[in-house]
């Protein structure tokens, strides 16, 4: 369960942050921007080299297949419709194929970090997928359809459009979204004094990677939430980490303090575990160990005095 999440930033946003404008179940506007012209031209460059490749394999395939065919069955006809059976696969199918079990991504989607969802947030569909792949072969890309006219058009469209979306989004009614974050991995602030000395006493063996990771992405954007978002997340977070970590906490404390204490004695048995495992690995095999970096003595940290000029010429 991880969160990422910006409610009405305290202070706002930058700007285009968490532009995407979708809400979650719980009413909470999630943090997720959407993909630009810039990106979405990134990934159908990448696209468009895998589906030359696929081209050419398809093509290939079809052109053994009619080898195999009697002679009085190959004609004109019969290769033309190989070669729009062939379009149809690259530009119709590979994207429709990939969307439909890529969870909405091609590869150069992949590549680029972008992802295809419903304008409402949701998983894109197979028909909506069909009407985006449709639309960008007629006026988009290739553009059957008057393509210099409708390459303007679509560039245009996307440049005006408040969320980016091209003429087949519109149509499908999908949305075209960053998959990474692009925040600022701020340092957790130290634990309250008082919890110290609880921190070091818990049992964090059933405290997972992605639940620490949800408490971390939680505290590193806690100054971005306003009330009673923060309060709310706060509690939830900690009914999960209270429920897996013994003993229960002293002191009476916001519920940022207790999952403030307990990711960083988490992080720091984990780092000492890290330089046990430094240490060892330094005793069997001090070949692998990095060497230590000794500053040079003061005497030749001095700067050099210039070198003497030439002598006199004898004669």
């Amino acid at each position: 369960m991880v969160f990422t999440v910006g409610v009405r930033a305290q202070p706002p946003p930058p700007p285009r942050w968490a532009d995407a404008g979708l809400v979650s179940g719980e009413a909470v506007e999630l943090d997720v921007r959407v993909a630009w012209l810039g990106s979405r031209v990134l990934a159908l460059l990448i696209d468009l080299v895998v589906q030359v490749g696929l081209a050419l394999v398809l093509g290939a395939a079809l052109s053994l297949l009619v080898l195999t065919l009697p002679r009085d069955v190959v004609d004109a006809a019969l290769a033309g419709g190989l070669q729009v059976v062939l379009v149809v696969l690259v530009l119709v199918g590979y994207p429709v194929v990939m969307e439909r079990f890529v969870g909405g991504r091609t590869v150069g989607k992949l590549a680029v970090g972008l992802r295809v969802v419903r304008a409402d947030g949701g998983p894109v569909g197979v028909g909506q997928s069909l009407t985006r792949a449709l639309v960008g072969v007629a006026v988009e890309w290739p553009g059957l359809v008057l393509p210099l006219l409708s390459w303007a058009a679509s560039v245009t469209v996307m440049l005006t459009d408040p969320r980016g979306r091209r003429l087949g989004d519109l149509v499908a009614g999908t949305l075209v979204v960053h998959t990474r974050a692009t925040g600022v991995w701020r340092p957790l602030p130290p634990a309250a004094p008082p919890l110290v000395g609880w921190a070091g006493t818990l049992d964090l063996t059933r405290v997972d990677d992605a639940l620490a990771l949800a408490v971390r992405q939680y505290l590193d954007r806690l100054h971005q939430l306003a009330a009673p978002d923060r309060v709310r997340l706060g509690r939830e977070l900690w009914a999960e980490v209270a429920a897996v970590t013994s003993p229960p906490p002293p002191w009476a404390a916001p519920e940022w303090a207790y999952l403030t204490a307990v990711l960083a004695e988490r992080a720091r048995r984990s780092a000492y575990r890290l330089g046990r495992a430094r240490a060892v690995t330094a005793t069997l095999w001090p070949e692998l160990a990095p060497a230590p970096v000794t500053p040079p003595p003061a005497a030749l940290r001095r700067a050099a005095p210039e070198p003497a000029g030439p002598g006199p010429v004898r004669r």
